[in-house]
């Protein structure tokens, strides 16, 4: 990989992280999306996703506990589906020829819900979520996280928010521990794949670190990030194309 690629996957992975903290997720869509745009190997894909994950889940979720925007008891049921499923998806490894169109659908779900953050129920009408519906939805999201190398994030806020399980503050910091329980599980499912991590890795982490620190700042004092987010919904949706597409 020559500098100036390098430079630029840097860059793009750094905007991701910021983007994506800001609200309580840890990027993995985004980190996705600019390794598949710039033609990494889909074996290589995954494992980066998922370190890159597990170190910005980690400290998206201590910034957003410490902010007190977190709630353990909704969290439970959720964390009971998902961890075995994603565990499972992560000893699974898909051919090219299925794990292409399955990311872009992964990817363009994430730019259509970017690109339509507004909260779909009234911050009044929050409820406890049924036992049993968060033990399934969490099931669900969570094998397709381990397949797909995501930590499952952006399928699980809009579900608490459009349920009316979570406001839209105290969803991110869900979402957030949720990530990084997922990450670690999908990675321990196929812990074989980390021979797979590319050389340029640490130049990645030092990225998307950076990008966290400035992205949880502006997701724990509550400054306006939805345009900058609906942005990223736009390179999702294209990245997307290209995967389904080709």
């Amino acid at each position: 990989m020559d500098t100036y690629t390098l430079l630029a996957i840097c860059a793009l992975l750094g905007l991701g992280a910021l983007l994506y903290t800001s609200v309580g997720h840890a990027g993995a869509s985004a980190y996705i999306a600019i390794m598949a745009l710039f033609s990494l190997a889909p074996a290589t894909i995954r494992p980066a996703a998922l370190v890159l994950n597990i170190m910005v889940a980690s400290f998206t979720s201590w910034r957003f506990i410490r902010a007190g925007q977190f709630d353990g008891r909704r969290l439970l049921p959720f964390l009971i589906g998902s961890l075995p499923l994603a565990f499972i998806g992560g000893r699974i490894t898909l051919p090219g020829a299925t794990y292409r169109p399955l990311i872009g659908i992964v990817l363009l779900i994430a730019g259509v819900r970017l690109l339509w953050p507004r909260p779909m129920k009234r911050q009044d009408e929050i409820t406890t979520p049924p036992p049993a519906a968060g033990v399934a939805s969490g099931a669900a999201i969570g094998l397709l996280s381990g397949l797909t190398g995501t930590g499952g994030g952006i399928f699980l806020s809009p579900l608490l928010i459009m349920a009316g399980w979570s406001s839209a503050r105290m969803a991110s910091g869900i979402a957030a521990v949720f990530i990084l329980a997922n990450s670690i599980a999908g990675l321990a499912g196929n812990l074989s794949s980390v021979g797979h991590l590319p050389p340029e890795l640490p130049w990645f982490m030092v990225s998307v670190a950076i990008g966290a620190v400035i992205g949880t700042s502006l997701g724990v004092t509550r400054l306006p990030a939805h345009r900058l987010l609906q942005a990223l919904g736009v390179v999702l949706l294209v990245a997307a194309g290209k995967l389904i597409l080709t």
